[in-house]
């Protein structure tokens, strides 16, 4: 793990003018307020390792900004990123709950600030809070919902335009927390993008450019932006 600032809660949860968007934030004022005393707010700056796959998972962490990418990696060295988290999402649930090693990497894309949580505090204030863990619960069944996602997406859709699509969509969406904008940050190379496509980087660029010719996209920077959400919707079918 690589912090490069670290306090206690100058940036408390019940304050946060996001929270009410995001799935296990959106807690009472009470359940907050106790999160508050044991949660510690850490940045970290982009390429940080949160926990690496196959440790003992000793704490569990909420990102407030940023994003975290989750990957697997085999012995022949070969990676596979299984999803991009966001503002909102629990990093090392099932782990922790589990009491067993982590099954997958944690590293930031971009700077980040994460929540991290003692294991053993966040078990207690989940037994201490029935929504937190009805939202606990919540996520742990999103976090299903996106592997499944994942794997269907990558066994049944036909194209590789099919497959970037979708994964343009999930990102945006999953940033607009219920907003009506769909715009998000790449914060993935081109070759990391492929891999989650199941295709080529040189395929990832085409399809981009094309993407954006056919005005379903524009791209400024890191920052992209859905223009025409049923378009890349019919190319998932």
């Amino acid at each position: 793990m690589i912090p490069f600032e670290q306090r206690r809660d100058q940036q408390d949860c019940l304050h946060c003018e996001h929270r009410q968007l995001r799935l296990f934030c959106n807690l009472t004022p009470e359940a907050l307020a106790d999160f508050d005393t044991i949660g510690i707010l850490v940045s970290h700056a982009p390429g940080a390792r949160l926990f690496t796959e196959g440790d003992a998972a000793r704490n569990v962490f909420v990102i407030c900004s940023g994003q975290v990418k989750l990957y697997s990696t085999s012995r022949e060295g070969r990676i596979l990123i299984l999803k991009i988290a966001g503002p909102g999402d629990l990093l090392g649930l099932n782990a922790a709950l589990a009491e067993a090693p982590h099954e997958v990497t944690a590293e930031t894309i971009e700077p980040c600030q994460l929540k991290t949580v003692r294991k053993e505090e966040f078990v207690r204030f989940l037994n201490a809070h029935g929504i937190a863990s009805m939202h606990a619960a919540q996520s742990l069944s999103a976090e299903y919902q996106t592997v499944f996602n994942n794997a269907r997406r990558l066994a049944l859709s036909g194209s590789a335009a099919g497959r970037l699509a979708h994964l343009l969509l999930e990102w945006a969406r999953s940033a607009a927390c219920g907003r009506e904008e769909l715009k998000f940050t790449m914060a993935l190379t081109h070759e990391e993008v492929a891999n989650m496509a199941g295709t080529s980087r040189e395929t990832v660029t085409r399809l981009l450019n094309q993407f954006r010719r056919d005005k379903l996209i524009t791209i400024k920077g890191v920052s992209m932006t859905i223009l025409n959400a049923e378009a890349l919707d019919r190319l998932t079918a």
